[in-house]
């Protein structure tokens, strides 16, 4: 099996956790877990210490605050470049991403570059949502498609899996999104790198524990970010550093 690193980028994740990581460990118990902690008031960096004490395949990296999961991603993807995996396996560390959908978002990179856990697809969901976060999932996957020529249905959504040497790829010094917007503009990213793309229906189930992170100021800067990167598509800007 090619070397997957699972990445989990924390804030204040205390109470999910030490009950997530047993549960991605009994469908892909080969695969290293990377907590990514922003320095969370409720302990969950020194609770991953904790863990990765107790278990090899546990790691942990500690940011000094909290400076978005945009940035948090990156460090992710960084660590699996420099530690020379194959895969990197991004996923929420709030139950919103089941693992119980692990084995076919892995399956997809054995035909393409980055498979896509995506709840716009016959066969996926949203299981908890009001009408107000459905609308504003669905308006900003519909303007990441309208602005950046993006045909993947599930632009938003993190649980995605990518083949690490064409993250190696990419020019991270480029990338304008620190917030929410990241997800589509990391697509937009892997497509000029020449990344083939796949979907595998998953159910989003909204969090079990604590409260969600997205607000309206984010949507905002999302919406804003997407806007620059399709006025640089519309002006054919490089999306990449010419060398």
């Amino acid at each position: 099996m090619p070397r997957l690193l699972i990445t989990l980028c924390t804030y204040n994740e205390y109470e999910n956790l030490p009950k997530l990581i047993p549960d991605i460990h009994a469908v892909t118990p080969d695969a290293e877990v990377l907590v990514i902690d922003d320095n969370s008031p409720d302990g969950t960096g020194q609770l991953a210490d904790e863990l990765a004490a107790k278990d090899s395949r546990i790691k942990v990296l500690h940011r000094s605050g909290k400076l978005g999961l945009g940035t948090a991603t990156v460090a992710g993807f960084r660590f699996a470049i420099e530690h020379r995996y194959e895969q990197v396996l991004n996923m929420d560390a709030d139950f919103s991403h089941h693992p119980r959908h692990l084995p076919a978002i892995r399956d997809c990179l054995s035909r393409v570059d980055v498979a896509i856990g995506s709840r716009y697809i016959p066969g996926g969901g949203v299981v908890g949502w009001n009408w107000r976060r459905h609308f504003m999932s669905q308006g900003i996957n519909f303007y990441a498609r309208l602005f950046l020529g993006l045909k993947t249905r599930d632009n938003s959504g993190s649980f995605r899996c990518y083949r690490v040497a064409k993250l190696a790829e990419i020019d991270w010094s480029r990338i304008r999104a620190r917030g929410y917007a990241f997800q589509e503009e990391l697509l937009y990213r892997c497509r000029a790198v020449g990344c083939s793309f796949e979907e595998t229906p998953i159910t989003f189930e909204d969090r079990r524990f604590g409260r969600s992170k997205i607000n309206w100021k984010e949507s905002v800067a999302a919406l804003w970010v997407i806007f620059r990167l399709g006025l640089d598509r519309l002006c054919r800007v490089p999306v990449q550093k010419t060398h």
